[in-house]
């Protein structure tokens, strides 16, 4: 009888992730991926295209917030799941496996992925899914698995592309042990095959708009990202795997290191750190790879204390009593006020400043932390513009339409004031152009109308609009109405683009 941890692994993560995930507001790239999603392509600038389109889909029937986080509540479940399976096969029983869940659930960085809608939230099932499959095939498998290996390599592509890294990183480390035998397989080469035609579209988009993710990540890493050296980007993974739980998937990985049949995965994730490091990734980029850890780690600790029932019984308390900890850092429960005051409180009881896992320059410049910020303001902001715009002279709102500094702002406005058209420089948003807008009345957000340039005949400040508990960068912001311009926007167009 196959046991029915998995499936409780499962369901704890998914209920937890339930209540704790919609709360706040939108996050500013949930928005964006919303409005990626209504115009589906086969990519966009920044991003492959799953994860815009099952964005978009809860948002159907209308605004919401929890229907929307459901998709990576979703994730998360079957990242528990899969990691479950992961510790059977690398010999684990229950409570190799209940302790795998219970640090998965508390991993920081994987809650947060399961929190919130990002690109990150599908490597949570797909990376350790596609070590279970190796598992399976080193160990005699039908290599028609492949074929399923395959499929769920080029989902995850059409999900996030750092995935490529890890798929680069767990080949080489199959090819530096015996198991490379594997890859001999004339299966190995269809596998590769479909993993290929899944994300060849993309491949092709992006090749036809000139490759803008890498112009992206070219200008993130000329002045947006913060870059650490070798050092401070291992302490960061630390940090955000938990502070207290991180000695789990270290003793996994050397679990994996000393186990000849899984050395293969400790070398992919060794290969997969240097990888981020030599190319200045940020840290939660590798983060997927933590559940595979997490799994050997469970197992190591079973086989050690197979006669210590108590020492069973403290560890779990001890992950119970400390894993929650972090999660009001991960999950939206604490109002705002009482948050603060948390933070404030373990940040001097652990002497941890509120920058010590910042990936951005300016992100830890409000009074919340970054993501929190990013999930207050929105439709505050989407009231200002429609307002302004629903107070111009009916001959000029004919003619008027909203410009933005960033897509954040653009995709706000577009999802909460959709009565007012919108365009922006910003990545996807210069991408869709001017939008037929002649920009003879421009509602600017976060702009001065192009005081330097001279294009407009007048400008006038409107407001300056600010919002409780917003990102930095985002609060005091100048919303003009530019008018009279001296030459169609179109023509300004290609010098305003910006990737980042």
């Amino acid at each position: 009888m196959k046991s029915r941890m998995p499936w409780l692994a499962a369901a704890v993560v998914f209920l937890v992730h339930l209540i704790g995930n919609a709360h706040y507001g939108f996050f500013r790239d949930e928005l964006y991926f919303i409005i990626c999603g209504r115009h589906p392509q086969w990519g966009y600038v920044d991003q492959p295209p799953v994860v815009p389109l099952l964005a978009a889909l809860t948002q159907m029937f209308g605004h919401s917030l929890f229907l929307l986080r459901l998709v990576p509540a979703l994730f998360a479940a079957g990242g528990a799941y899969v990691t479950c399976l992961l510790v059977v096969e690398f010999g684990g029983g229950i409570f190799a496996q209940a302790l795998a869940t219970l640090v998965f659930l508390f991993s920081a960085v994987l809650m947060n992925f399961g929190m919130k809608v990002s690109p990150d939230e599908v490597g949570l099932l797909t990376w350790p899914l596609l070590a279970y499959l190796l598992v399976r095939l080193v160990k005699g498998a039908d290599p028609r698995l492949w074929l399923l290996a395959g499929a769920v390599a080029g989902i995850s592509i059409e999900s996030k592309y750092s995935v490529i890294f890890f798929l680069v990183a767990i080949l080489a480390g199959l090819a530096l042990t015996p198991q490379r035998s594997i890859l001999g397989s004339k299966w190995f080469a269809y596998g590769g095959a479909i993993a290929l035609a899944i994300a060849l579209p993309n491949f092709l988009w992006q090749a036809h708009y000139g490759f803008p993710m890498w112009e992206l990540l070219r200008a993130g890493q000329n002045g947006k990202n913060i870059v650490v050296g070798p050092l401070v980007y291992l302490f960061q993974e630390i940090l955000i795997t938990n502070l207290f739980l991180f000695p789990v998937w270290v003793i996994g990985l050397m679990w994996l290191l000393r186990t000849t049949a899984h050395r293969f995965l400790g070398y992919a994730y060794i290969i997969l750190i240097a990888e981020m490091i030599v190319l200045h990734g940020k840290h939660y980029y590798p983060a997927d790879v933590y559940p595979i850890l997490i799994a050997g780690g469970g197992v190591a600790i079973e086989s050690w204390t197979k006669s210590g029932r108590i020492a069973r019984v403290a560890i779990v308390a001890y992950t119970l009593a400390l894993g929650w900890v972090f999660v009001p850092f991960a999950l939206p429960i604490l109002p705002e006020r009482t948050f603060i005051a948390y933070q404030a409180q373990l940040g001097a009881l652990l002497h941890l400043s509120k920058s010590a896992t910042a990936t951005e320059h300016g992100r830890d410049s409000s009074t919340l932390p970054g993501d929190w910020a990013d999930m207050h303001g929105w439709p505050e902001l989407a009231a200002t513009v429609q307002s302004i715009y629903d107070s111009l002279p009916a001959n000029e709102r004919a003619q008027a339409v909203a410009i933005t500094s960033n897509y954040g702002e653009a995709a706000a406005i577009e999802f909460f004031a959709p009565g007012v058209p919108v365009i922006s420089h910003h990545n996807q948003y210069w991408l869709w152009g001017t939008r037929g807008f002649s920009g003879n009345v421009l509602i600017d957000v976060h702009g001065d109308c192009g005081a330097g340039m001279h294009v407009f005949k007048s400008a006038h400040l409107a407001t300056r609009f600010n919002a409780p508990y917003t990102i930095g960068d985002e609060t005091d912001i100048p919303i003009m109405i530019c008018r009279g311009i001296k030459a169609p926007l179109s023509t300004y167009w290609p010098m305003l683009k910006e990737y980042e």
